[in-house]
């Protein structure tokens, strides 16, 4: 099944037998070689269960403990480092859409080998300002295949973001939460569904714990964040 699902994906976005989007290797049906697949910075298998922040044990984080997020886990398989920041950049600043497709397979395979099920997966939602700027959401081809690899229903209407917020990326941890707060609004109930929202990246989590508790509000027993790198936020 999952064989499949990649193939679909692949065929779909147009990378089958591409160069290798990093080395231009020839003939590569994900658009990575192996080698440079196997370069992906991976996260450490020693992380915090919740917010996946890598540590020195497999406790529950500080942070996670003082604050609680509103989801009850971030699902990743990558740390946002070199080659893969550099593909998310060219996606999400240079317009490579071509580039989307291998995005979309990494975390269709992920999400195969991830004992997690949900009931809907949902992309986080853009303002309208951000998606006009530009031109495309980065998390529903992402959402998407994490949908069609646990064979889950996929919406990206049922949320959406009330207003365009100031960019996460120039803000301290306090900051980003106040800034998305009461950013989202979800259109009807969801009682009793396990419910997975999908971001590229994660840093703080206060837009993915922003999102999620909206969905518990309206009436969502589970919510599960995967993305597919995360980033560590500044110690400093």
């Amino acid at each position: 099944m999952l064989s499949n699902i990649k193939r679909k994906f692949i065929d779909n976005c147009s990378i089958f037998n591409q160069n290798c989007l990093l080395c231009n290797y020839p003939n590569c049906p994900i658009g990575l070689c192996s080698g440079c697949k196997a370069s992906l910075p991976s996260l450490p298998p020693i992380h915090c269960p919740i917010c996946a922040e890598p540590a020195l044990t497999r406790d529950i984080c500080g942070f996670c403990l003082r604050r609680p997020p509103a989801f009850d886990a971030i699902h990743t398989p990558y740390l946002f480092g070199y080659p893969l920041n550099a593909i998310i950049y060219a996606v999400k600043y240079g317009k490579r859409l071509e580039m989307t497709g291998t995005l979309a397979w990494l975390m269709a395979e992920f999400a195969g080998k991830t004992p997690v099920y949900s009931d809907l997966v949902i992309p986080v939602p853009l303002s309208k300002e951000r998606l006009a700027e530009r031109g495309f959401n980065q998390s529903i081809p992402l959402a998407q295949a994490i949908a069609a690899t646990m064979q889950s229903r996929f919406s990206a209407t049922l949320c959406w973001r009330k207003r365009n917020t100031v960019p996460q990326a120039s803000l301290g941890r306090a900051e980003r939460s106040r800034n998305v707060r009461n950013a989202f609004g979800v259109k009807q109930r969801i009682d009793g569904l396990s419910v997975t929202i999908v971001d590229d990246v994660a840093t703080s989590g206060a837009t993915l714990s922003a999102l999620a508790e909206k969905l518990k509000k309206q009436g969502a027993k589970r919510v599960d964040a995967w993305v597919l790198c995360r980033a560590s936020f500044p110690k400093t």
